[in-house]
C-alpha cells in the first residue's frame, strides 16, 4: 500500500501514458476552516474524470465545469476560491474561508517524464521536493531536507512528497500488519522490527522496512525525533519494554504499547526500576489505541492508528478522552 498523493500520481502517471492530458492541482494556502489542508491533491483528466480531491467536492465540479467550458490552461498558476462571503458560499466553503491552489497542466512529454522521476524518487522510499518556477514554467526535483516545507509566492510553488513522519512496530503479528498498512496509507515511512525468525519470516507487507536486531538497538539506531511514533505489540516484556525504555527518553511524538489496563500498570512498575523519571513514563499510552471498543485486529489497529493521528495533530479529542476517564 503507498500514500495517497503517491497513488494520485501514479494513477495520473497512467492516464498520459493513455494518451490523455490532465491538470494537476495542490492546495497551497487555506484560511479558516477548510476541508482539505495544504498538500492535498488532485487530478483532472482532460476528459473530466477526478483523482483525489481539494475540497468537499463544490470546487471540484466547478474545476471540472472550467475544464469542460475553457479546455486545459495553457500554463501553470495561482486559482483562489472562497475570497468573499459570497464565493465561500457558492463553493461550500464555510463562511469567510478561503483556499488557494496551484494549477499545473500536464500536456507535454517532459511533464510526463518529470512524474515518471518523482514516482522512482518515492517508489525508493525517499522524500522528494519538487520546485515549480512560474515564470519559466520549469520544473526541478530533488531530495528533499528535513526542513524543507510546502511554500508557494508569485514565482516559486515547491512541494514536498513522500513520508514524512516515521512509525516503527515492535512485533511481527497480525495486529501489526494491519497497523502497518494503515500507517502507509497515512504517509508514514514504518519500520518494523522482530528479532524471531517465527515472525519474521512471515512478514510480507510491501513498502514497509523490516529489522531482526533487537528493540532497543533499533531504537537507538533510528534516533528518534519528534516525527516519530513507537508501538509495542509483541506481549513480551523482553522485547517491548527493551523498546520502551528508549523510545520514553526520546523525542518521540507517540508511545504506546498493547496489552491490558492491568498488564501496562505492572508495566509502568517495571519501567520504575529504570533509568526513568515519573513524567516519561506517563507518556507511555497503554493500553494503545482511542477507545473505540475494539476487540478484533483490524479494531484495533484502526485505534491505534486514530490515537497515533490524533497525537501527530496535536488533536484535542486525546485530551478529552482521557479527561473523561479520569472524572470516571
Amino acid at each position: 500500500m503507498i500514500n495517497q498523493n503517491q497513488d494520485i500520481l501514479a494513477r495520473a502517471l497512467n492516464w498520459l501514458n493513455e494518451g490523455h492530458q490532465l491538470v494537476l492541482y495542490t492546495v497551497v494556502n487555506t484560511w479558516g476552516s477548510s476541508p482539505r489542508p495544504p498538500g492535498s491533491i488532485m487530478a483532472l483528466r482532460d476528459d473530466g474524470h477526478v483523482i483525489g480531491s481539494v475540497s468537499g467536492g463544490c470546487i471540484e465540479d466547478d474545476l471540472i465545469s472550467r475544464l469542460k467550458k475553457q479546455g486545459m490552461p495553457a500554463q501553470a498558476g495561482i486559482v483562489s476560491y472562497g475570497v468573499d462571503l459570497d464565493e465561500a458560499r457558492r463553493f461550500g466553503l464555510p463562511c469567510g474561508g478561503t483556499i488557494r491552489l496551484v494549477e499545473e497542466p500536464f500536456t507535454t512529454a517532459e511533464a510526463t517524464s518529470n512524474l515518471e522521476q518523482l514516482l522512482a524518487i518515492l517508489d525508493r522510499g525517499e522524500v522528494a521536493k519538487r520546485t515549480l518556477q512560474f515564470d519559466s514554467q520549469t520544473i526541478s526535483l530533488a531530495l528533499a531536507e528535513t526542513s524543507d516545507v510546502l511554500t508557494c509566492d508569485e514565482h516559486q510553488f515547491t512541494s514536498v512528497f513522500g513520508p514524512r513522519y516515521r512509525l516503527l512496530i515492535i512485533g511481527a503479528g497480525q495486529i501489526s500488519e494491519l497497523l502497518a498498512q494503515i500507517a502507509l496509507s497515512l504517509d508514514f515511512a514504518v519500520t518494523v522490527c522482530d528479532p524471531r525468525t517465527e515472525y519474521n519470516t512471515e512478514w510480507a507487507i510491501p513498502n514497509t522496512n523490516l529489522v531482526t536486531t533487537m528493540p532497543d538497538d533499533t531504537v537507538l539506531a533510528m534516533q528518534m525525533d519528534s516525527r516519530t511514533a513507537v508501538v509495542a505489540l509483541t506481549h513480551d516484556p523482553k522485547l517491548d519494554d527493551m523498546a520502551l525504555i528508549e523510545a520514553l527518553a526520546s523525542p518521540a511524538f507517540y508511545i504506546g504499547a498493547l496489552g491490558s489496563k492491568l498488564n501496562n500498570n505492572k508495566r509502568r512498575e517495571r519501567l520504575q526500576e529504570f533509568d526513568l523519571d515519573e513524567d516519561q513514563i506517563a507518556r507511555l499510552r497503554g493500553p494503545a489505541g482511542l477507545d473505540i471498543g475494539s476487540h478484533t485486529p483490524a479494531e484495533i489497529a484502526v485505534s491505534i492508528a486514530a490515537e497515533i493521528v490524533a497525537f501527530k495533530n496535536n488533536n484535542e479529542y486525546v485530551t478529552k478522552i482521557d479527561s473523561a476517564k479520569t472524572d470516571t
